[in-house]
């Protein structure tokens, strides 16, 4: 079932955005730029955040849980106002790129607008934010592996796709909101792009905070898809997502060896009565 899930998580997430790059983006060479362009600064969006995040990680005590929050709270909102501060900077370059076509047009007019280039920058943010996203887990996704082993919910990756898929189409909309305040100088719109990111990206680290309720066993929360951190190292792996009203457990174990010893050891333990979650 494996390949099934791959194929099936990745159409979910990526096929709506994708189809309306073939279909609106493709055709037009500017446009193509344009949403290469957007995606490279939100890849440099996420290297600077990451970069303060594994510094601030690094410099602090990981045993001071209190500590820890606050530094996941810092996290998420320098990630959130980072990117769009580069949204407003790529807002900038594209302003002044579209009074250098008008100047080099025959007519006066530039071949693209700025609401066109506001959709297209707003989709490249949300593919690569889409592609950071889902990358590891489309990889896991192959095995090997088994969702839901241990009784956990097996609904992680298909959750995990839709997020994607709305994290896409949100960026997209954000793109569009924000540059139509910035050039119409109406500030409440890209204050309220910020606030919207905010929420949605904090939405996750404050659910990490709240015990589960679930008779299963106990739950945390990643953060949002809009936040990339390091992720752990190879090994045992166990990932907890909490959404409003969605709550979901996964438990993966993967293998950096293919010996088939080690496999059949670790399936064994796994069969036998009361055995526990045990790191590989």
């Amino acid at each position: 079932m494996t390949l099934p899930v791959f194929f099936g998580c990745s159409f979910i997430a990526f096929g709506p955005a994708l189809g309306l790059l073939l279909f609106t983006v493709l055709r037009d060479p500017l446009r193509v730029i344009v949403l290469v362009a957007g995606a490279f600064f939100w890849l440099v969006s996420l290297l600077l955040s990451s970069l303060v995040w594994f510094i601030a990680v690094k410099a602090s005590d990981p045993g001071d849980e209190p500590l820890q929050k606050g530094l996941l709270i810092f996290g998420v909102l320098f990630s959130v106002l980072l990117q769009e501060a580069f949204r407003f900077l790529y807002y900038k370059l594209l302003r002044k790129a579209v009074e250098g076509l008008v100047t080099l047009s025959e007519d006066g007019c530039s071949p693209i607008s700025i609401q066109q280039m506001a959709y297209v920058a707003g989709l490249g943010f949300g593919l690569m934010s889409g592609a950071f996203s889902m990358i590891n887990l489309l990889a896991d996704a192959l095995g090997p592996g088994t969702v839901g082993i241990h009784g956990d919910s097996q609904l992680y990756f298909l959750t995990s796709a839709f997020m994607t898929m709305v994290m896409i189409f949100l960026h997209t909309f954000w793109g569009i909101l924000f540059f139509h305040g910035c050039e119409t100088q109406h500030w409440w719109e890209m204050a309220a792009v910020i606030l919207t990111h905010l929420i949605v990206s904090g939405s996750g680290s404050r659910a990490r905070q709240a015990p589960s309720q679930d008779p299963e066993g106990p739950s945390g929360a990643l953060p949002s898809a809009a936040l990339c951190l390091p992720c752990p190292p190879s090994g045992a792996v166990s990932w907890d997502l909490q959404f409003p009203s969605l709550q979901y457990h996964f438990s993966l174990l993967e293998w950096e060896s293919p010996d088939q010893s080690l496999l059949e050891a670790g399936v064994r333990g796994l069969q036998q009565p009361g055995s526990s979650h045990q790191n590989v």
